[in-house]
C-alpha cells in the first residue's frame, strides 16, 4: 500500500474526466487525506473546480503549486498538443499524458501516418495532399467510399467519407481553399477505405511497459440503426467480442512497434495510447482476421472511457502515477471484470444546432442506489443562477450500466436512462446492437 496520499488535478470537464475522477476517488494514492481538483470540471464532479483554460500551461502550473498537486492527469488532447505536460514535467510535477512531440500522433494525421509507415505499424495506404491537383491524383487511385482526413485537430469534424468523386473533390476544395476547418484542413490525408469491424483498445504506458484495458466500441451515428450524421459518440460498450488471440495480435503488430518507434524517434511517451483499430476480413490465403490502425489518439476516448474504467480491476491512480514517473513495471498486471454499456443523452438537434439551459430531472443519487450498477457522468452541464443543473452542450450526460453480462449491463443502463429527462432530450435505443449478432 502507498501510505502517502497525494492531491490530484484533472484537466478537462466532460464525461471522460468525470469517469476518471470517479475511478481516482477509489485509488489508494488519493485516499481520505488527498484532494481532487478539476480544471474546469463540471457540476457532477465531487471535486474543487478551477475556472482556468487547461491549455494554459502557466495557469495549470500555478494551480498545481498552490494546491501541492502530486499528479496531473490530462483528459482532452488540446492541452497535450499545447505542451502543458512539458511545462509541468520540467517543473518536477508528475504528469499523465505525453509531451507535445508524442501528442503529434493525434495532433497531425500526416505525422501519425508517416510514423506508422516508418515503423511498420499496419494502416491503410495513403497520400498526403496540399493542392486540389494532389487530391485529384489521390482519388483517381481509389474507389468509393473515399476517406478524407484533415491533418490537424478538428474537434471530431475532420473525417469525411464521400460516396462520389465529385463530392470528394468538393470536400477537398472546402478544406484546402475555403478553409472550413481553418489551418486544420490546410493539408489532407486521402487513404484507402477499410472494410471491417472497428474497435478501440487503450494502453496505459510509460513508454516501455504497458497495461491493456478492455476493448471497447462506440457508436458515432446520431440515430438508431447507425443512421444520421456522425457525432462525437452516442454511446459505447465494453468488452467487445473479439476473435481468440486478437489482443495478442494487437500487442505484437501495433502496440509494441509503436512503443519501439517512439523510443527510436526519441519521444518520451507517458500516458495512455488510444488505438483505433479495424478488424479486417482475411486476405486471400489467410484464415484469420487481421488488424489495421484507423487512428491514434493520445488520451482516453469519450464515451469509451466511461465504460472501460469501471471494468478495470486494478487501481487506476497507482497505474497513472507509475506511468507518469516511468515505473509502470512495478504495477501488477490485472484483468477487466464484467460488462459495461453507456448511453449518451444528447440535446435535441445535436450534432447540429441545439438549444441549451434546460433543467435536468432525475439526477438524484438515490436513483443510482435504487438501480444497481449504474452511474451518470456529466458531459455538457452547468449550474444556472438558481443552482439548478441545466444542459450546456450537445452531449449532456452518459448513463452507464455495469453487470456480469452484456444484457444485464444494457438493461440497467436503459432503466437509469428512463429516469432522466430534459426538454428535447434524445438518445439511441440500440447501443451495443452489434454484440447481439
Amino acid at each position: 500500500m502507498n501510505d502517502k496520499k497525494i492531491n490530484v488535478l484533472i484537466l478537462g470537464g466532460g464525461g471522460r474526466e468525470h469517469a476518471i475522477a470517479r475511478s481516482l476517488r477509489a485509488s489508494e494514492i488519493f485516499g481520505a487525506a488527498g484532494e481532487l481538483h478539476c480544471a474546469p470540471g463540471n457540476p457532477g464532479m465531487e471535486a474543487t473546480l478551477h475556472a482556468i483554460d487547461p491549455c494554459d500551461a502557466e495557469a495549470v502550473l500555478r494551480i498545481s503549486r498552490e494546491h501541492a498537486i502530486g499528479l496531473v492527469v490530462a483528459g482532452p488532447e488540446a492541452p497535450l498538443v499545447a505542451g502543458v505536460g512539458n511545462r509541468l514535467r520540467e517543473s518536477g510535477i508528475p504528469f499523465f499524458g505525453p509531451g507535445a512531440s508524442g501528442a503529434m500522433l493525434e495532433g497531425s494525421k500526416i505525422f501519425a501516418k508517416n510514423f506508422m509507415q516508418r515503423h511498420g505499424v499496419p494502416t491503410a495506404l495513403f497520400d498526403v495532399c496540399e493542392t486540389l491537383d494532389d487530391c485529384r491524383a489521390a482519388l483517381a487511385k481509389r474507389k468509393p467510399p473515399y476517406v478524407i482526413k484533415a491533418d490537424g485537430l478538428a474537434a471530431g469534424k475532420g473525417v469525411f467519407l464521400p460516396d462520389t468523386e465529385a463530392e470528394a473533390l468538393a470536400i477537398c476544395d472546402d478544406l484546402l481553399n475555403k478553409k472550413i476547418l481553418g489551418e486544420a484542413g490546410s493539408r489532407l490525408v486521402i487513404e484507402d477505405f477499410m472494410r471491417g469491424r472497428e474497435l478501440t483498445v487503450f494502453a496505459i504506458t510509460d513508454g516501455t511497459s504497458y497495461r491493456l484495458l478492455a476493448p471497447s466500441r462506440d457508436h458515432k451515428r446520431a440515430y438508431d440503426g447507425d443512421k444520421g450524421p456522425n457525432t462525437g459518440g452516442m454511446g459505447a460498450y465494453a468488452p467487445v467480442r473479439i476473435p481468440d488471440g486478437f489482443l495478442d495480435t494487437v500487442v505484437r503488430c501495433v502496440l509494441e512497434p509503436t512503443l519501439a518507434g517512439l523510443k527510436k524517434d526519441g519521444i518520451d511517451y507517458r500516458g495512455v495510447l488510444y488505438m483505433g483499430l479495424m478488424i479486417l476480413p482475411p486476405d486471400e490465403g489467410e484464415t484469420e482476421p487481421y488488424v489495421s490502425v484507423v487512428e491514434y489518439n493520445v488520451r482516453f476516448g469519450d464515451p469509451e472511457t466511461q465504460v472501460v474504467l469501471p471494468l478495470y480491476a486494478g487501481d487506476l491512480g497507482v497505474a497513472m502515477l507509475a506511468a507518469a514517473e516511468g515505473r509502470l513495471r512495478e504495477v501488477p498486471k490485472c484483468g477487466n471484470d464484467g460488462h459495461a454499456l453507456g448511453v449518451v443523452l444528447a440535446s435535441g438537434g445535436y450534432p447540429g444546432p441545439f438549444e441549451k439551459n434546460f433543467p435536468i430531472e432525475g439526477l438524484d443519487k438515490e436513483l443510482d442506489a435504487k438501480i444497481p450498477g449504474t452511474s451518470v457522468f456529466h458531459s455538457g452541464t452547468k449550474r444556472d443562477a438558481s443552482g439548478r443543473i441545466v444542459t450546456a452542450g450537445g452531449r449532456v450526460l452518459t448513463v452507464v450500466g455495469t453487470g456480469a453480462t452484456f444484457n444485464e449491463a444494457r438493461d440497467r443502463a436503459y432503466e437509469r436512462v428512463r429516469a432522466i429527462s430534459f426538454e428535447h432530450m434524445h438518445y439511441r435505443n440500440d447501443i451495443g446492437w452489434s454484440e447481439e449478432e
